[in-house]
């Protein structure tokens, strides 16, 4: 199985380690790992999460966003009589829960191809943004203004 390293995005990141670790960490209290998923940044502040369901339909899949938590959840509704030679696609229900950081809501979710691909958006409040802060010089009674460079 491959592992997701978040190592270069801690590096490269200041305020998203909380959100690197819940997202790490919520695998060990899922209880395994089925249904396999995959977690990317899709942009500065936009992830994806997405789940390999093969075999589910869109109907027997529920996803539910509370607080801080988004929970995935599936179980097949046909108990049909077949008789399997050999069967390697599972189909027992699963439930997956994922812990978001702060200001960070989920967008949307679509289901294509046995994918479930989850957005998530973190949008901090303005009140929460940096702001730039004037300085008066106390001698001139002059106003001083730093211009931020990229």
């Amino acid at each position: 199985m491959t592992t997701f390293d978040l190592a270069p995005l801690w590096r490269s990141t200041v305020g998203f380690d909380r959100l690197f670790d819940l997202l790490e960490d919520s695998a060990e209290w899922a209880g395994g790992n089925y249904p396999p998923y995959n977690i990317e940044r899709a942009g500065d502040d936009s992830y994806r999460i997405s789940l390999a369901l093969a075999g589910f339909s869109p109907d027997e899949v529920s996803v539910v966003a509370e607080q801080n938590v988004l929970t995935v959840e599936g179980r097949k509704t046909e108990k049909g009589m077949h008789q399997y030679l050999y069967q390697g696609i599972s189909a027992r229900p699963f439930r997956r829960q994922f812990n978001l950081a702060e200001y960070v809501q989920v967008k949307g979710a679509s289901f294509e191809d046995g994918v479930l691909k989850i957005d998530l958006v973190r949008e901090v409040p303005e009140t929460m943004r940096p702001r730039q802060i004037p300085i008066n010089a106390v001698n001139d009674n002059k106003r001083l203004e730093h211009t931020q460079t990229a």
